[in-house]
């Protein structure tokens, strides 16, 4: 079932059915991956701009603080999801989506993904030195060994399958 578009943002905000309903397609995106919901909310309405927007634009259309924006644009100009653009006459940076499938994810993949299998190596690493400096014995015994090798499984696959995941796309 469909998520009702009018659920994510707040009626008075002047978005159009469209624009409501593109933020509202990144907004259950980004639910999956656990990225807050505002910067979703900040790309759909970029993604959906016909021109760059200002951060106060942005933070009106969307009833969002400055501060919620800014650490949005932020993180989505980390990813690689948005760029400054110049506008003649202007003095406020203006932003706009980046919106090449292959840029999007290999910024995701290096800025939120590597992280956190190197950190899931690490945690693995510790993990199997306590289990082999205080290995249990016993019955289940054979359980824990399982278990353990799993982890190790998964960890080695998932670093197998980050460089796939970029070339699939690419």
């Amino acid at each position: 079932m469909f998520a009702d578009p009018a659920s994510t943002i707040p009626d008075n905000t002047g978005l159009s059915a469209l624009e409501t309903a593109v933020i509202d397609f990144f907004v259950s995106i980004v639910r999956v991956v656990g990225i807050p919901k505002s910067v979703a909310e900040l790309y759909g309405l970029l993604y959906v701009a016909p021109r760059p927007l200002p951060l106060d634009t942005l933070m009106q259309r969307l009833r969002m603080s400055k501060g919620s924006a800014s650490q949005g644009i932020r993180l989505l100009r980390s990813f690689g999801a948005v760029r400054s653009v110049y506008v003649p006459g202007e003095r406020r940076d203006h932003f706009t989506a980046e919106v090449e499938l292959k840029r999007l994810a290999a910024g995701f993949i290096r800025e939120e993904i590597q992280p956190r299998l190197v950190q899931g190596q690490e945690k693995l690493d510790h993990l199997n030195h306590l289990y082999e400096t205080s290995r249990p014995s016993g019955p289940d015994t054979a359980f824990y060994d399982d278990r353990i090798q799993r982890l190790g499984t998964w960890s080695r696959r998932s670093r197998e399958v980050l460089p796939l995941l970029g070339e699939i796309i690419a």
